[in-house]
């Protein structure tokens, strides 16, 4: 038997509780977004009330010569540094601290709010907090309420004051008052609730000498909903307990991505999560892409030796935070982000990999501060990476491994032309003749309402400014105008209609649904079109616009000559080489 890496260590919850609130259980989840809804947080507590089991709480001892300077939170705390990191059991101990003891929280929208949960000693009745609880004088509005620890609280005459008040509500709407018996049963019920404190959470303690793939190990073999601990969580938990202010400042940028505001990091592109951050600062600093380095680096380890050491850790955390703040400037993040608006991409709903908008965010960032790439150049190199990075699925798959390979080349550069020559060579060895002949039109032949492909078209629409089917107004424009909320300002349209389909013999969506038979109109066309045959709808259209208009806008979006008269099979045939010659001419356009 090998040497075991874990204690288990019976916890009481206050015990747990009371280790998080004075700092010598470090818990990130005070400072990062609570998942749980409230009803999962009454379920918890009525789970406890009758004694079922609630899983159990994994801690991490800190490396023993850390020496932390921070704290986790606002409050003060009694330990500088904590001895243990939570990782496993995160939200339980944040929603018990929230529910018993009313410490706030931060919901994923990373605002404040309290989790409020009332109480019924007649019933032992858990309910989530609404008016009616506050105004019934039979509950106990607010849990916390009961688990005050300041001195003047006295839990004997907060039971007093309880029966006092449901005896005078009763009398007051003509009901009979609490008999003894049930004078005894809320006593023993509130008696019951405090006890919630002494419940026995199963602990399992892991020892600093174990590694982080140990603890992800131990971790996914424990965990009975199969979960997987990355790297990321373990570099969230590192930040949010040695460095708050580090925390602090990723957290407010992803909170704000979602506040519409020119002053903030807010945009349609990606709504940032703490990851986002860190990939990119990762990336920057130390030009890795496997963040499992990320975390060995940001502990201090020397990859080649194994040492960790102090000097090092401080080091290598001065280089993540400042290549955070580059990550984090304003006028980066905006300058980027109009990267993506011009290459086409107007909103979040045309971008199938957010690894792209991460890595390319790398990239600009090496470009302008490692290459001094001059902006002219990087906007123009960058702008083309996005659009042939994003349609090809560049970062779909193997990411880690692909971006590792790009950093070992871009190690042996050393000069800004030479930044830009590279990122050129791998675009032409992605846009070759043979891709937008063959390979772009066999990726057309699919149905997934998520494909790269269609996204990278309607991208090229944007690009060249095309008109709208049917239509004299760009389509960018109905993008942009549904920018403000989850309504799109136009739909997206069958061709050949799904009935009309139907009534000539296909019946499977997936031949219904082929990417080469959409396009975008607006409501009014598209209501008006609805169910008929292209050869009833055409008609009507070209008598419409005119002949010449009406070639000219199918020219545009890339539908065939006369496509009304088509076979169905020979129609999506011929539009998805059009598809195809559509995006190239976007990328010639984005390349001139």
């Amino acid at each position: 038997m090998g040497t075991e890496l874990f204690d288990n260590i019976p916890s009481r919850v206050s015990d747990l509780l009371s280790d998080v609130r004075n700092g010598r259980i470090g818990l990130p989840d005070l400072q990062r977004p609570f998942v749980w809804k409230d009803n999962k947080v009454r379920e918890l507590l009525d789970s406890m009330m009758k004694g079922y089991p609630i899983g159990y709480i994994m801690l991490w001892a800190s490396p023993e010569d850390y020496e932390n300077t921070g704290h986790i939170g606002k409050n003060d705390k009694l330990y500088r540094q904590p001895d243990d990191l939570v990782i496993d059991g995160q939200q339980r101990l944040t929603a018990l601290l929230g529910a018993l003891y009313g410490v706030s929280i931060k919901d994923k929208n990373y605002k404040e709010r309290n989790i409020r949960i009332s109480y019924n000693p007649l019933t032992r009745e858990f309910a989530v907090w609404t008016q009616a609880y506050e105004r019934n004088q039979e509950w106990i509005s607010s849990i916390s309420s009961v688990f005050k620890d300041h001195k003047d609280f006295n839990i004997a005459k907060f039971r007093k004051s309880f029966i006092k008040n449901c005896n005078e509500n009763r009398i007051k709407n003509g009901v009979d008052i609490l008999t003894e018996d049930e004078e005894d049963l809320i006593e023993s019920n509130i008696n019951a609730l405090l006890n919630l404190e002494t419940y026995s959470l199963p602990t399992l303690k892991i020892n600093s000498k174990a590694t982080e793939e140990d603890v992800a190990d131990i971790f996914v073999r424990v965990n009975s909903g199969g979960q997987n601990l990355t790297e990321k969580n373990f570099i969230e938990t590192l930040l949010a307990v040695y460095d708050n202010e580090v925390h602090e400042l990723i957290n407010k940028f992803c909170a704000e991505s979602r506040i519409p505001s020119e002053k903030t990091s807010f945009n349609q592109i990606i709504q940032v999560s703490p990851a986002h951050l860190i990939r990119v600062a990762v990336g920057v600093g130390f030009k890795r892409a496997r963040l499992r380095y990320a975390y060995m680096l940001l502990r201090g380890k020397n990859l080649k030796t194994g040492e960790i050491t102090q000097t090092i850790r401080d080091e290598n955390l001065k280089v993540f935070k400042d290549s955070l703040d580059l990550v984090c400037n304003l006028n980066n993040w905006h300058a980027f982000m109009n990267l993506f608006s011009t290459a086409g991409y107007l909103k979040s709903s045309l971008i199938a990999s957010s690894n792209a908008v991460v890595f390319s965010y790398v990239l600009y960032l090496i470009g302008k501060y490692s290459y001094k790439v001059p902006s002219v150049k990087l906007n123009k190199i960058i702008r083309k990476w996005i659009f042939m990075s994003t349609i090809t699925g560049f970062y779909t798959g193997s990411t880690e491994s692909a971006v590792e390979k790009q950093f070992a080349d871009l190690r042996k550069i050393s000069k800004a032309e030479d930044f830009i020559s590279y990122l050129d060579t791998i675009i032409s060895n992605r846009f070759t003749d043979d891709y937008f002949t063959v390979s772009l039109p066999s990726e057309l032949n699919s149905s997934s309402a998520t494909s790269p492909a269609w996204y990278g078209y309607v991208a090229a629409l944007n690009v060249l400014g095309t008109p709208m089917l049917f239509s004299t107004e760009p389509l960018s424009q109905y993008f942009i105008m549904g920018t403000n909320g989850d309504k799109s300002a136009i739909d997206k349209h069958h061709i050949f209609p799904k009935h009309y389909l139907q009534s000539i013999g296909y019946d499977d969506d997936r031949d219904r649904n082929q990417i080469a038979n959409f396009t975008y109109l607006d409501y009014v066309t598209n209501i008006d079109i609805s169910d008929t045959s292209p050869l009833e709808y055409v008609q009507k259209y070209r008598q419409k616009l005119g002949q010449e208009a009406f070639n000219l806008t199918c020219e545009q979006n890339a539908l065939p000559l006369n496509f009304e008269t088509l076979s169905y099979s020979e129609f999506l045939k011929q539009r998805r080489l059009l598809i195809a010659q559509i995006i190239k001419k976007a990328y010639t356009k984005l390349d001139s």
